[in-house]
């Protein structure tokens, strides 16, 4: 998607040729490479919300995200009551665990918050048995599942956290550029670009070894798709 973005920006300013860099991020320097010009657009899976706002502009959304909670088959969670006193981990950066605190389900439950480097240093923790439950977005959850060593020793549980609209990062106060982009997400969203994206990575089996994440479109990324627009995760309500 992010490449079709910079194609449309190309067409549409005419030029022969479009030098592209890839800069790797990680979710504590994401923003501030935004800001600081090292990186002219972000597109991985980052939260629309106010206090980023504050910090950087947002495309239109292209994935309302639910943050969930992953386990071991056999531990025995079933959800947000089964947190008592366990070790849950995130990975830094991430506003997962602040959320789950903030969800009335949690209210008088104790438990321990650690934290990995990555995504695939939070699964490891769960891996092996240093957390009992990694709380990240789903499709995070369900591609570090579908990655490991075996499958069906995990599983997503419990309640929605909370819904998340994840879009792609931008400078502040370069309207012309996420008009750009803007307008690019929404010719995508129009001719079933995004949706072929979609069905490529999410539904089919991914080479080399064809790795299944099985996610189906959720309604409320269907809805976002219905009426492109830039709203933060404070406009989503769960209940």
């Amino acid at each position: 998607m992010g490449e079709n973005i910079l194609k449309d920006i190309q067409k549409q300013l005419g030029l022969a040729k479009l030098d592209i860099k890839y800069q790797p991020v990680t979710s504590q320097n994401r923003i501030p490479l935004v800001q600081n010009g090292t990186v002219d657009i972000e597109c991985g899976s980052t939260t629309n919300n106010l206090a980023r706002q504050k910090d950087a502009a947002f495309a239109y959304t292209t994935y309302v995200e639910e943050v969930r909670i992953a386990v071991k088959a056999n531990s025995g969670i079933t959800g947000i009551k089964d947190l008592n006193g366990k070790t849950l981990v995130t990975t830094t950066g991430t506003t997962s665990v602040q959320t789950l605190r903030k969800n009335k389900r949690a209210d008088g439950l104790t438990f321990k918050e650690v934290m990995g480097k990555d995504h695939a240093d939070s699964f490891l923790m769960l891996e092996t048995g240093r957390a009992d439950a990694f709380i990240m977005d789903g499709s995070i959850l369900a591609a570090n599942i579908s990655k490991s060593k075996a499958p069906n020793d995990y599983k997503i549980v419990g309640e929605v956290l909370s819904v998340e609209p994840i879009a792609c990062m931008l400078r502040k106060d370069d309207n012309a550029f996420k008009k750009a982009v803007d307008d690019s997400i929404a010719r995508q969203i129009k001719d079933g670009t995004l949706a072929k994206l979609y069905d490529k990575w999410f539904l089919q089996p991914i080479p080399p070894n064809n790795v299944k994440i099985g996610l189906p479109l959720s309604a409320a990324t269907k809805a976002a798709w219905d009426a492109p627009n830039d709203k933060p995760m404070e406009d989503y309500k769960v209940e």
